[in-house]
C-alpha cells in the first residue's frame, strides 16, 4: 500500500491551496484517512481527518479555514486549505489506516509535502 501526496507550494499569507493523496495498492477497505503536518521543532499534530462515513475532525487552529474530504471510489483524501497563515507553514503528511487483504488494520504515511505560507 502506498500514499502518494500532491499539491503543496508556497502561497502569500490570506491565499489557498489544496492537498491531495491516493492511495494505491491491494487493500480491503480504508477505515480512515487524515492529513497530518510537521513544523520545524515542533511534533507531528493532527489537521484534519475524515472517516468511512463523512465524519469530520480538525484541529481547533485550522477549523473554519480547513476542509477535508474524501472520494471513497477513488481512494482519495483532498484537503482544501484557505485563509492560509504563516503558521500553517510546515510538512503535510497524509495519513491513512486501512484494512489490509488479510484482514488487519494497518496505518500507512504518504511521503510528505512542503505547505510555506509567506507572510
Amino acid at each position: 500500500v502506498q500514499l502518494q501526496a500532491s499539491g503543496g507550494g508556497l502561497v502569500q499569507a490570506g491565499g489557498s491551496l489544496r492537498l491531495s493523496c491516493a492511495a494505491s495498492g491491494s487493500f480491503f477497505s480504508i477505515n480512515v484517512m487524515a492529513w497530518y503536518r510537521q513544523a520545524p521543532g515542533n511534533q507531528r499534530e493532527l489537521v484534519a481527518s475524515i472517516t468511512r462515513g463523512g465524519t469530520t475532525n480538525y484541529a481547533d487552529s485550522v477549523k473554519g479555514r480547513f476542509a477535508i474530504s474524501r472520494d471513497t471510489a477513488k481512494n482519495t483524501v483532498n484537503l482544501q486549505m484557505n485563509s492560509l497563515k504563516p503558521e500553517d507553514t510546515a510538512v503535510y503528511y497524509c495519513n491513512s489506516n486501512i484494512r489490509t487483504a488479510d484482514g488487519w488494520n494497518r496505518e500507512y504515511w504518504g511521503q510528505g509535502t512542503q505547505v510555506t505560507v509567506s507572510s
